[in-house]
């Protein structure tokens, strides 16, 4: 069964990423994990005995409030609080700690909202774009304003130089879920490159898996995310599926430092990032 880690700091608006895995495994069995990460310092004068039985106690009692909390959003959208469980795990760094617990134990994927404030006060947002960076395991990111419906759209954004590869990716997420996939590419220099055997291939996968392709001529005049955000706006996706390269792709190159990470910051559909 694949497996979704949730990341929650209990504010509201980490809500958004509970609310969107709960609708997700509705469509598809997908076993979830809720995941808190927690900071607890030692102080000097403590023995490491102390500090253990310290940790212990802080962690159950985090794990209790940590269950309360995602019953209280399954109550909310009156459904059944079944097939989850929930992991506090101590590590001074946020980021590092999802992202080991999600490969150590073969999670799908990371689903987190992206403007949750955790106990320290430090922005999840800035997790999201260090795991979109930095993390072997896709990526989802919630807008904190999700509210939950069906998924039945999904949009995925690509510039073809990993057309194949991408898709069998793609194919894998949205098959279980029975959903229409659009591709959004943008015409840039690169296209002129491509080989006849390439744009032959592109086209055939685009027939044979019934894909409705936009592409689009980009607008000089405005930035990547403007020219993405437009075309989203008329498509209205439930969702949208990006590749991110974490040594910089072409499409990178030529728009942006980290355009996945970018996106996710201001984007109001949730956004799932794979590796390439």
């Amino acid at each position: 069964m694949n497996k979704i880690l949730v990341t929650t700091d209990f504010s509201s608006n980490s809500k958004a990423a509970i609310r969107f895995a709960i609708q997700l495994a509705s469509q598809h069995a997908y076993h979830l994990t809720f995941f808190h990460s927690t900071n607890l310092d030692r102080p000097t004068s403590w023995s490491k005995a102390i500090y253990e039985s310290h940790e212990n106690s802080e962690t159950a009692q985090t794990l209790n409030q940590l269950q309360g909390f995602v019953k209280e959003v399954y109550n909310s959208l009156g459904r059944l609080a079944t097939n989850f469980d929930c992991v506090v795990r101590n590590n001074a760094a946020t980021d590092q700690n999802i992202m080991q617990h999600a490969e150590e134990n073969g999670y799908s994927f990371i689903c987190l909202s992206k403007n949750g404030e955790n106990k320290s006060g430090k922005w999840f947002g800035s997790n999201t774009a260090t795991l979109i960076k930095k993390s072997n395991t896709p990526v989802i990111a919630v807008p904190s304003n999700y509210q939950a419906g069906k998924i039945t759209k999904v949009a995925y954004a690509t510039d073809l130089k990993h057309f194949d590869s991408e898709l069998e990716k793609v194919l894998d997420f949205t098959a279980p879920l029975g959903v229409q996939i659009e591709l959004l590419h943008f015409t840039n220099p690169a296209d002129a490159l491509m080989e006849p055997a390439q744009k032959e291939a592109i086209t055939r996968n685009i027939n044979e898996h019934q894909l409705i392709s936009h592409f689009e001529t980009f607008n000089m005049e405005k930035t990547l995310i403007e020219n993405m955000n437009e075309a989203f706006q008329k498509s209205k996706p439930s969702m949208v599926v990006m590749f991110t390269e974490q040594n910089r792709s072409l499409f990178e190159k030529i728009f942006s430092s980290s355009i996945s990470a970018e996106y996710a910051s201001v984007s109001e559909i949730p956004l799932l990032v794979f590796s390439k």
